[in-house]
């Protein structure tokens, strides 16, 4: 089984996570600015995969609001997708959000990303409707995806069978 560590996104992170960025999402990507913007945000949190190399090979993101967290953003380098890495990003929000005592989780997706969206329909997320014309580059929609709330029982027995069979192993 492949180990992957998940870790706070420093700083120092920021140019390498803009170079995956960019490869991710074309021209219409977030600037380093934007991330800098993010980190020092007290409201984010935001966290990095890192190889058994030390190479960043994705990232995510969200915000803590209340009792609810957002995902704002979740990416990995085209040549790591499919070993379920993206997987292990969004166990790893979840963890912190049971963690830190956060009920309900949301964020947007193109209707377009089909994996994207199979991934987070596979932990529970149901799309409650749509945002019109959401993404600047391209005028496409975005579902909106919540969560019910992450302690009930409900959510949780999905959560526990699902992480029995992550294929890889977060350290």
């Amino acid at each position: 089984m492949e180990q992957v560590k998940i870790r706070r996104m420093t700083l120092d992170d920021i140019e390498t996570v803009v170079a995956i960025e960019a490869r991710a999402y074309g021209e219409h990507h977030w600037s380093d600015r934007s991330f800098y913007n993010e980190i020092t945000n007290d409201l984010a949190h935001y966290f990095c995969a890192v190889d058994e190399s030390g190479q960043i090979i994705g990232y995510s993101g969200c915000w803590y609001i209340f009792e609810e967290t957002h995902i704002t953003t979740l990416a990995v380098a085209p040549e790591h997708r499919r070993k379920s890495i993206g997987e292990a990003l969004l166990v790893n929000i979840i963890n912190d959000c049971r963690a830190n005592k956060m009920k309900y989780i949301t964020l947007e997706v193109r209707v377009s990303n089909t994996a994207a969206i199979k991934l987070y329909e596979k932990y529970a997320f149901t799309s409650l409707g749509e945002r019109k014309n959401y993404y600047q580059d391209n005028n496409e929609d975005a579902l909106v995806m919540w969560t019910e709330n992450i302690f009930y029982d409900k959510f949780s027995k999905v959560f526990e069978e699902n992480i029995k069979q992550l294929k890889v192993k977060i350290v």
